[in-house]
């Protein structure tokens, strides 16, 4: 059959049952809206808490699953080697943030629509045309009666569909799979009646909202008005949180036995999942993310200043560096956003090690190495930050202070007008930071935001060369790479970059910008002021050395902004 017949077929048989329409009966106000966006590709729809316009109140109760997270998910429910890539097809999701999972920016498009039903059709070829991938998802020990082909389909349908939805179906969705399982016969006729059904039960699966999307159905307020997660909803905020997939079997386990409906089940889980390689894929996301790592694969040098730098290869092996790196830190030694820092260490191979000055001898494998410490602090002083941040021939102070002053200091910065000239080039006899500094410092158009906020952090990082290595002379003349800058309601001066990281490291501004980029990145939504005691709180912790980075997310599933949600508007 045409696939174009088929998933009309199949949409609006889908639709005909109710299937896209399944919500537990407590939440019947979120069906319409649910079935809606699954059907024809309007937006989700948020639904809002007191309607002040506070982000931590209007948080959809149907966050939609990322690309990443729809990968990762497919690759855990199906029980496959590796992710299946099909999602690199997708159209792209608009993002007004720091980051790609954020709630209110995932809406499923007419054109998305149209990518998951593709997928899921991808999806179905490739597990049932494999014996072996089949055998992952349907269980010998079915039950099974000759004379009635509906008792091994809605077993199987129940277990598969409890993974897939990520609770327990209801006894209506069950013989509504069952009704849709049952066509598969007529559709895929090279098949036996079984896997037919099944090839035909994992596009729907996957089509259906309750996949496609994190549901929040919620019960009763308590005493406070908000509504407590249940078990379920709880699993999934949680895996998703920390592996950017579905539960695993344990995790779903705990549901069921009523073990999340208190924070401390709830800290059990979170402690072991944070202890799963996948958490360690997370943390490494985030941090991407954050530190916009997909920069590092954009790098253009010059050959005769730089004959040595090979981009194809030193930009992945600066991304390398700086994950394996932050991994260390956040697994390996339990540190906290001071050690991300300040600490004088990196991984490197032979790739990458030379810009170090590093002269041990190094081979592919990345390795830790001790830094000098009066050069190097933490991921600020590493080579993708710095090559990155930079021009082809010389040091992009703009860049690297805008960088850092959005992404870590949390400092308001407005867009650059429109038409802005370039810098002029470097002439005989003046610094790097002379020629920035004359183009948008004091007295020129870009003085408001340039001259005391921008410049001033960019400037630190003037020892680093193009490609990152330490320099001594710019041009021949002393480098200056000393400022001031305001931070914490006061002005700090330093003498460079590693002066600066110092400075950071002990500041509560700086952790409390670190702690809410978590917060976003985690619970899949901006802050808001309702955020800023649970933020103040962790970022003292946070600076005082009391919190590691992996307590601050033990923390996070802590929180009342984790275990329930603002009641829906009237």
């Amino acid at each position: 059959m045409e696939r174009t017949t088929r998933s009309w077929w199949l949409a609006c048989s889908f639709a005909l049952t109710g299937c896209y329409v399944g919500v537990d009966p407590a939440a019947q106000d979120a069906g319409d809206e649910v079935g809606e966006s699954g059907t024809d590709g309007a937006d989700t729809g948020n639904t809002t808490g007191d309607g002040d316009g506070d982000p931590a109140l209007d948080t959809t109760r149907f966050p939609r699953l990322s690309h990443r997270q729809w990968e990762n998910t497919v690759r855990d429910l199906f029980v496959l080697d590796a992710t299946t890539g099909f999602s690199s097809l997708f159209i792209g999701d608009p993002q007004s943030g720091k980051f790609d999972n954020t709630a209110s920016d995932l809406d499923v498009t007419q054109t998305l629509w149209s990518d998951y039903q593709r997928a899921a059709e991808q999806v179905a070829e490739l597990v049932t045309s494999s014996p072996d991938l089949l055998s992952r998802i349907v269980p010998d020990d079915l039950p099974e009666n000759q004379a009635d082909p509906s008792v091994k389909a809605k077993a199987w349908i129940e277990q598969f569909g409890a993974r897939a939805y990520r609770r327990p179906l209801t006894a209506e969705e069950i013989e509504t799979h069952w009704q849709l399982f049952s066509q598969g016969v007529d559709l895929y006729t090279d098949l036996d009646d079984f896997t037919a059904g099944v090839n035909l039960s994992i596009q729907a699966f996957l089509q259906s909202p309750q996949f496609l999307y994190r549901i929040e159905a919620g019960s009763e307020p308590n005493q406070d008005g908000l509504i407590p997660l249940s078990g379920y909803e709880l699993a999934s905020k949680l895996s998703y949180m920390l592996w950017n997939s579905m539960p695993d079997a344990e995790l779903f386990a705990a549901a069921g036995a009523g073990e999340l409906d208190t924070s401390a089940g709830v800290l059990v889980q979170a402690a072991r999942l944070l202890d799963d390689p996948r958490a360690h894929e997370t943390i490494a996301d985030f941090h991407a993310q954050l530190l916009d790592h997909d920069h590092y694969l954009d790098l253009f040098k010059s050959d005769s200043v730089y004959p040595e730098f090979d981009s194809e290869v030193m930009g992945p092996a600066m991304q390398r560096e700086t994950q394996a790196f932050i991994d260390a830190v956040v697994f390996t030694d339990e540190g906290g956003f001071a050690e991300l820092l300040t600490e004088p260490f990196t991984y490197v191979n032979a790739d990458i090690a030379w810009v170090y000055g590093l002269t041990d001898t190094y081979g592919d494998e990345f390795v830790r190495a001790d830094l000098d410490a009066s050069q190097r602090s933490g991921i600020l002083t590493q080579l993708g930050f710095l090559a990155s941040n930079a021009y082809s021939v010389d040091p992009d102070p703009i860049h690297r202070g805008v960088r850092t002053v959005r992404n870590l200091l949390c400092t308001p910065l407005p867009n650059p007008p429109d038409n802005v000239p370039p810098l002029p080039p470097t002439m005989a006899g003046t610094t790097n930071r002379e020629r920035v500094d004359n183009h948008t410092g004091e007295g020129t158009c870009g003085a408001g935001c340039h001259s005391s906020i921008i410049n001033p952090i960019g400037f630190s990082f003037e020892h680093y060369d193009a490609i990152g290595g330490w320099r001594d002379l710019d041009n021949g003349l002393p480098i200056d790479a000393s400022g001031s800058f305001a931070l914490d309601f006061e002005v700090k001066t330093f003498d460079d970059a590693i002066e600066l990281g110092q400075i950071a490291a002990n500041s509560p501004q700086v952790h409390a910008c670190y702690v809410g980029h978590l917060i976003e990145y985690a619970w899949a939504r901006d802050t808001g002021a309702t955020d800023q005691t649970l933020i103040d709180d962790l970022a003292g912790r946070s600076v005082a050395g009391d919190l590691s980075i992996r307590d601050l997310l033990i923390e996070l599933t802590q929180a009342q902004g984790f275990l329930t949600r603002p009641p829906t508007a009237n």
